[in-house]
């Protein structure tokens, strides 16, 4: 097993190249550049100006020449400075974000997986019943539904109408003032609409995946060995039909960890939440091409990574799975 994780290891060195090479080779394809926004309204800025102001941000080289600049930094952990006002370092605006997109990202994945596999079993287990046909409704809302209009009916409701939760930042106002219980209380009112509308989709083609594998396994000549034995049906699924079933459930949360991290600039955005995905998007606004990157390595990263552990866990829930050295 170590063997294999190293080779998975190795292997993810040029995939992150090749994701940064294409990054950057369209990021330099886009329209505008960080100068437009300082120059394109300011009518007493010249040519020379425009000049030195490119030639100060290294934009007047080759698009070529800038990568293997960045390349070489970002292979001492070094992203560069942020192109905004501040220009504070790109490592240091990623770490204080990155532990609340994490914080999100991890919480809806729980509440995927929690929800949806129970969802499944019980919808393939009985199967055209009312409890089947009720959530195949719900799977159909879940597909049908965009994140950000559900995001802003429930931010109406809970938020406007009912004054329930709050439907911004992760924090409130007088967050200093409360008592430690109280801050726990706050924090986690504030991350109830933006874990939900994260989790939602998911949620939704997680347990219509569940359901199909669970049919699928139960129809089985073993399934049916099993019961001709005698044993309870509670044994034959959860003992011997839903670790296989579960399987193919593995691999697609690996591939989920992309979508989680791409939704979390639209939900983040839309509940004004200081993560990693308004941080994308404010940089994409101010065409600050170094936070960019550096969000997009980050990302590329851990979404690796997830493909990486669901490998690992689709190997340890399969004893027939064997990685050989």
């Amino acid at each position: 097993m170590a063997s294999y994780l190293a080779k998975r290891l190795i292997m993810m060195i040029p995939v992150l190249l090749g994701i940064t090479i294409i990054s950057f080779a369209v990021m330099k394809m886009a329209p505008g550049d960080p100068t437009s926004l300082l120059t394109d309204l300011n009518p007493n800025i010249n040519e020379e100006a425009v000049k030195r102001i490119r030639a100060h941000y290294g934009l007047d080289e080759p698009w070529h020449v800038q990568y293997l600049k960045w390349l070489r930094s970002m292979l001492m952990l070094d992203f560069g400075r942020s192109f905004a006002s501040d220009s504070r370092p790109v490592i240091d605006k990623i770490m204080e974000r990155i532990p609340v997109t994490l914080m999100l990202n991890i919480l809806s994945m729980i509440l995927t997986i929690g929800v949806a596999i129970p969802i499944g079993v019980m919808s393939a287990v009985k199967q055209n019943s009312l409890a089947d046909k009720g959530t195949t409704v719900f799977v159909f809302l879940g597909f049908a539904m965009p994140t950000f209009w559900l995001a802003l009916l429930l931010m109406i409701l809970f938020g406007v109408k009912l004054d329930w939760l709050p439907i911004s930042g992760l924090r409130s106002l007088n967050y200093a003032d409360l008592s430690l219980p109280a801050r726990a209380l706050d924090v986690a009112k504030h991350l109830i609409l933006p874990v939900f509308v994260a989790a939602f989709g998911g949620l939704a083609g997680m347990s219509r995946y569940m359901r199909s594998n669970m049919l699928e396994v139960i129809r089985q000549d073993y399934i049916t060995t099993a019961r001709a034995k005698g044993l309870d049906e509670r044994t034959v699924i959860y003992r011997h039909a839903f670790r296989n079933a579960l399987l193919p459930v593995i691999t697609l949360l690996g591939l989920s960890v992309p979508g989680l991290i791409g939704g979390s600039v639209i939900f983040e955005t839309i509940f004004a939440i200081p993560g990693m995905g308004q941080l994308f998007y404010q940089s994409v606004m101010m065409r600050d091409y170094p936070t960019i990157m550096g969000v997009l390595v980050i990302g590329a990263v851990l979404t690796l990574l997830g493909n990486l552990l669901a490998d690992v866990s689709y190997a340890l829930a399969d004893p027939r799975i064997r990685v050989s050295d």
